[in-house]
Order: C-alpha cells, then structure tokens, then sequence
C-alpha cells in the first residue's frame, strides 16, 4: 500500500500510525505493508490499487484526475472527500472524462463523499 501527503507530518504520522496498528501484518524485517512518502513517491507508485482515495480540495481533485483514475485497477473503487456539496457536478464531469462516474456516497455540513467504481 502506499500513501501520499505534502506534509512531512503527516507521512510520519501514516508510517507511525501503520506501525502502532498494522504490527501483526509486519515483515520479518519490521515493515508494514505501508509506503508513505512525499509526492516524490507518486513516480514510485506503480500499477493498479484496489482502493485509490484522495481526501484534498476540488481544484487538486480535478487536476489529479488522469493521475488518480489511472492507478485504480478494472473493478477497483477511487473515493474522493475534502469536496463541498457545490462542487458535485464539476467533479464528477472531470472524472467521466477519465472514465469513473462519481456519485455521492455521504454529505455532512455542506461536504461531500464521492466515490466511483471503474469497470472491470
């Protein structure tokens, strides 16, 4: 699994917290089945995810598209959040352009949850 974030804190949060809570999946070497790094590692992430899931602004969203759908595997789910209600349309017309009809799985005080499944 890998993850990805700007903020180193938040990678050292990622890899701490896989550790606290993923030790009984570790590696003989004391690894956890999480990569988390800096967007560096998005050229280190390669292949097709089951689950891709990008909690960030509509504007990074839309932008990411290509990069996001491309690394969710045929059957596979991409969820979305960090998205306000207003911005459903737009979000789901830049992600039929790459394929993934989103729909909205939650809404709370005016957010929004998106998810889409791609074909198999």
């Amino acid at each position: 699994m890998d993850a990805v974030d700007i903020d180193p804190a938040a990678v050292d949060s990622t890899e701490a917290n896989a550790t606290a809570n993923l030790a009984h999946l570790a590696a003989p070497d004391g690894r956890t089945p999480i990569h988390a790094g800096l967007p560096d590692l998005i050229g280190e992430a390669k292949g097709d995810y089951p689950v891709v899931l990008a909690n960030i602004l509509a504007t990074p969203l839309k932008l990411l598209s290509p990069l996001l759908a491309g690394h969710v595997a045929p059957g596979g789910h991409l969820v979305l959040a960090g998205i306000l209600a207003r911005q459903e349309d737009e979000l789901k017309q830049a992600y039929a352009g790459v394929g993934l009809q989103l729909q909205v799985a939650n809404e709370e005080d005016g957010w929004i949850l998106m998810t889409a499944q791609k074909p198999a």
